[in-house]
């Protein structure tokens, strides 16, 4: 698996690193399209879109990359999942004081503030949804469904259906956001999402708030936490299949995907 992040459009995105029949190690091109950055894999040079997978020039240029579902989710929830391996900062690598790791060189780029907005030229504005908007971006046969973080942290908890598939989605506070202040840590709170399919057993669960970072089923009455997983009740250690998602600014997402359907409430 590979791990990619944009911090221009808030796209931090998993892929299959085995492609064709062969593993492949990814880096940065350093150019941008739609303000979305442009990877290449080392084996055979060919030029993809982070935000949507798909090749643009070179050997697999039309083709898509395979989509691995994470979810991001803040250090201190991390701390709780007993199973959780971290990647060290000790790369052997000197770092200046301005790229030491937890230092954020955007600061104020998700309030339209400072001067990176000056240099990045955003994408299509529809109007529907500010620029800057995080959203779970969820896509299944075709069809698009953006669930907003401004809704989200009203109803907490999306019971959604996107192409035929049934999705719920999470979402709780404690997540900084990782381009506010030039310190990661210290930046404002806007929370995090995790989508999951509903489906357990021969039936589909239902979900609603049970506190900050807490669901519920009405169908067993069991307590669920962001990653899934049933922490109390009678079905209490199982464990929810995860959906692929995103949590783009909206603008990254309108431009690639333009027809998506907005989630407006229950």
């Amino acid at each position: 698996m590979s791990v990619t992040y944009c911090p221009l459009c808030n796209t931090t995105i998993a892929f299959d690193r085995e492609f064709g029949g062969t593993i492949m190690d990814f880096g940065t091109t350093g150019r941008l399209r739609h303000s979305d950055l442009v990877m290449y894999d080392r084996q055979t040079d060919t030029w993809q879109q982070q935000a949507t997978g798909d090749g643009l020039v070179g050997r697999y240029a039309g083709e898509q990359l395979t989509f691995v579902p994470i979810t991001v989710m803040s250090w201190r929830d991390v701390k709780q999942q007993p199973s959780a391996r971290v990647l060290s900062r000790d790369t052997g690598f000197p770092r200046s004081f301005t790229q030491r790791y937890g230092n954020n060189p955007y600061e104020g780029y998700d309030r339209g503030s400072g001067p990176w907005q000056q240099f990045f030229r955003f994408g299509r504005d529809d109007g529907r949804l500010p620029a800057m908007e995080r959203i779970v971006a969820l896509e299944n046969n075709d069809e698009h469904l953006a669930v907003p973080f401004s809704i989200l942290d009203e109803e907490r908890v999306a019971n959604v259906q996107v192409g035929g598939l049934d999705v719920v989605v999470f979402w709780a506070p404690g997540t900084a956001s990782a381009v506010d202040n030039s310190t990661i840590a210290r930046g404002r709170d806007v929370g995090s999402s995790s989508a999951f399919s509903p489906e357990f057993g021969s039936r589909n669960l239902t979900f609603e708030l049970a506190g900050d970072g807490l669901f519920r089923d009405r169908e067993t009455g069991s307590t669920w936490n962001l990653s899934g997983k049933a922490t109390a009740g009678p079905v209490a250690g199982s464990q929810l299949t995860e959906i692929v998602h995103g949590n783009h600014f909206w603008f990254s997402w309108a431009v690639f995907r333009p027809e998506t359907e907005i989630w407006r409430g229950p």
